[in-house]
């Protein structure tokens, strides 16, 4: 299993930072469904303040590049993107894969 941790920052508005929470507590079942038929086995996003890490776990063999280029394609998640768009600090129009950059391992027991 190959896992990918990732970063973005949201806008500094505890009202932003709430509306983004709300939407992850109901993500529609559109992106839930297309995050899993590209391949993504296991997806969990922590905050602290407004840094944002998710943790993207991927079967060997699956080629991450590929598989967040499809997501893109799917139903509702161009819609998704712009929706919680709003509330991170990215450029309009961003895709998943553009908004989240890989964080570097510095350590590993």
């Amino acid at each position: 299993m190959q896992r990918f941790v990732l970063t973005l920052d949201l806008k500094d508005s505890p009202e932003a930072i709430a509306r983004y929470e709300e939407a992850h507590r109901a993500v529609w079942p559109e992106i839930l469904e297309g995050i899993r038929s590209v391949g993504i086995a296991a997806m969990d996003i922590y905050r602290l303040g407004t840094r944002m890490v998710m943790i993207l776990e991927i079967p060997d063999g699956v080629d991450r590049d590929a598989a967040m280029a499809r997501l893109a394609t799917l139903p509702r998640q161009a819609e998704w993107e712009e929706f919680v768009g709003q509330f991170q600090q990215c450029e309009p129009g961003s895709t998943s894969a553009g908004k989240w950059r890989e964080m570097t391992r510095i350590f590993s027991l």
